[in-house]
């Protein structure tokens, strides 16, 4: 402890240098002191010195044994080391450089980083906390409409962080203040607009402090606001749209063009007995998968998509009647005993009667058929394949098969995710004429449940079901807020789920909510034509990736086809002399063609995937593109090019 204490006191001599520090972490909701995080900085940038060490020493023990070997920088001025200090170009001394040096700059690198991380984290808060701030708003429009006080509005925000993300942790500060440190809530707020990282939140925090110290109208306000941040988001969009077209551009020339131009140099590399297959295999099965999930990873940090929603229900204990005796009669143990066996076979009779409504509801249910299913393809093929002494005619047959083996997997996660996407999107489409023809039934004097059983008649798509479900467990005695709660947990989706919290809410408060359902509308509408925008936007790099594929394809196609057939009959007749071209006869026509073949495989499976990330904001969604590409790159390469 001692020497902890030793450490923290030289680390925190000057509290000025670590200030920027300190709000940072504040900021970042790390939950740690200033100390705390120094401390625990330090030993990770050690053990990351001492690996680094380990690597340098490696690196030093190389370069020992390299100039053992006579190998070097050539003494070009014929300079002479003193007797007595040739030990420090010995092997040990080389040795120990590297390691020190290694261990050094190891060191520096990981703790920079990690002095740096808390404002990477702030930064990223701040977007989320943007994203979601104006529905935030919405839902404190709805309860002050309903007559709430802002420490009730407060605590409701911050107990529903599942829907509204990091804003509502935000507010889970002001509650903390009021509720454990004895705080008022104009303090609490006060202190929040300090420590929050996002200066959108903290313009409005100011700005209800004056309404709050003015007396102004609290409602009026709140309303403004949220029509306020309904405009302002799309002008954030535009700016992501900007800087994604930026991505998708760089994209296609580092991670298209640019291997397709060094794949090109390397076979010609080939063609002069160069060392080029090796080359080649870095650039197909490293370089192009590390750079293409890092375009992957980059697109996910800066897109500002909604966050996964959960919702969590409390399970009560219904002991009403504990207290009254329960009597058995003979006789009906029989019934009982049918009431369980009928209890087992149900989910699984409803499952063989819909054997695919669960892998639309959850997609990723079918690995569990699909994983299986391809493992066993696979040893059925390695079963039934003959023995090959030559390992490229053994890669050349199974990498068809695995490839058949993955598109059993992706295919039918693709096509479910596909069905539950239409759904889903068919469903958030007809949202804002729904919640506009609520809220003008709703101004007419009728209930929110009168109000349902008129929309059950009305045709809204795909949702116009879902609504019938709603009226149909309504008429079974549920009440409106579970209803709906029900309806949330079927689609399950983050602007859903915000819809369903927000009019639950506000029916909670008051029957007369027509114009929170009208603000509720008005929100959907924003983010249905944002999403339509973006999709408009980006469909045309998603067709540029389709296309820069496709030449990526050709140029291989042609390679293949045209220039390695040369070759080889070229190194079968033999090449006389010492020239450039002698080394022909030596060049791996068989572990080039299948590199080329890979290449293309690899490009298609994450080109794929980046269109999808890229036009519709998910993953998932570029499965299919994926299982596009690689199939046509299947055909081709076994089909189409075969003589």
């Amino acid at each position: 402890m001692n020497f902890r204490h030793s450490i923290m006191g030289w680390l925190l001599r000057d509290p000025l240098s670590h200030h920027v520090l300190h709000a940072d972490l504040v900021s970042a909701r790390f939950g740690v002191t200033l100390e705390q995080y120094l401390w625990k900085s330090l030993r990770i940038a050690i053990l990351a010195g001492v690996f680094f060490g380990i690597l340098g020493y490696l690196v030093g023990r190389f370069f020992a044994i390299q100039i053992a070997a006579g190998k070097g920088i050539y003494n070009v001025l014929n300079l002479r080391v003193p007797d007595n200090l040739l030990f420090l170009f010995g092997p040990l001394a080389l040795e120990i450089a590297g390691a020190v040096v290694a261990f050094l700059i190891g060191a520096y690198f990981v703790w920079a980083i990690l002095m740096r991380w808390p404002a990477i984290e702030k930064k990223n808060r701040t977007v989320r906390i943007n994203l979601t701030l104006h529905n935030a708003v919405a839902y404190m429009y709805a309860m002050r409409k309903g007559g709430a006080q802002l420490t009730v509005i407060f605590t409701a925000l911050s107990e529903h962080a599942q829907t509204y993300g990091e804003v509502a942790f935000e507010f889970r500060q002001v509650v903390r203040d009021v509720d454990y440190f004895g705080a008022d809530v104009v303090s609490a707020i006060r202190h929040l607009s300090e420590t929050t990282p996002s200066e959108k939140l903290k313009d409005f925090l100011e700005d209800l402090l004056s309404v709050i110290e003015s007396g102004g109208d609290m409602t009026e306000f709140l309303s403004s606001r949220v029509r306020l941040y309904q405009e302002e988001a799309r002008f954030e969009q535009k700016q992501f749209l900007t800087i994604l077209s930026m991505v998708a551009e760089s994209y296609v020339t580092l991670f298209v063009a640019g291997p397709l131009f060094l794949i090109i140099i390397m076979v010609v590399m080939g063609m002069m007995g160069g060392s080029a297959v090796i080359q080649l295999s870095v650039v197909i099965y490293a370089i192009l998968p590390i750079g293409s999930l890092v375009f992957i990873l980059l697109i996910d940090l800066i897109s500002t998509r909604a966050e996964k929603t959960e919702r969590y229900t409390r399970v009560k204990v219904l002991d009403t009647y504990a207290d009254v005796p329960i009597i058995k009669k003979a006789g009906e143990e029989p019934l009982f005993e049918q009431l369980k066996k009928y209890d087992k076979i149900r989910t699984l009779a409803h499952y063989l009667r819909h054997p695919f409504e669960s892998f639309v509801s959850d997609v990723n249910q079918t690995f569990y058929i699909t994983v299986p299913v391809a493992i066993l393809y696979l040893l059925l093929v390695i079963h039934s394949m003959p023995y090959y002494a030559d390992p490229e005619l053994f890669i050349d047959v199974i990498d068809d098969h695995a490839i058949i083996a993955l598109l059993i997997v992706l295919v039918p996660y693709a096509i479910f995710y596909e069905i539950w996407a239409k759904k889903v999107n068919g469903i958030q489409a007809m949202i804002p004429d729904f919640l506009e023809r609520m809220a003008g039934i709703n101004r007419v004097g009728l209930t929110i449940v009168q109000a349902i059983g008129i929309m059950v008649n009305t045709n809204l798509g795909l949702l116009s079901y879902e609504i019938r479900r709603i009226k149909r467990d309504m008429d079974w005695g549920v009440n409106f807020t579970e209803a709906l709660m029900r309806f949330e947990e079927r689609v399950s989706t983050p602007a859903i789920a915000r819809t369903v919290t927000l009019i639950t809410k506000a029916s909670e408060m008051s029957g007369e909510i027509g114009e929170v359902l009208a603000i509720a509308a008005s929100d959907a509408k924003m983010s249905e034509t944002l999403k339509k925008e973006r999709m408009a936007e980006m469909f045309i790099y998603t067709a540029i990736v389709y296309l820069s594929f496709f030449v990526f394809l050709f140029v291989v196609a042609v390679l293949s086809t045209q220039f390695l057939p040369v070759l080889a009959n070229i190194g079968t007749s033999g090449v006389t002399g010492s020239g450039m071209l002698s080394g022909i006869g030596s060049v791996p026509i068989k572990a080039l063609d299948r590199l080329l073949y890979h290449a293309c495989l690899v490009q298609a499976l994450f080109s794929g995937l980046i269109a999808g990330q890229m036009g519709e904001a998910s993953l998932s969604s570029g499965v299919k593109h994926s299982c596009v590409l690689l199939i046509i790159t299947l055909v081709t390469f076994n089909f189409v090019l075969v003589v």
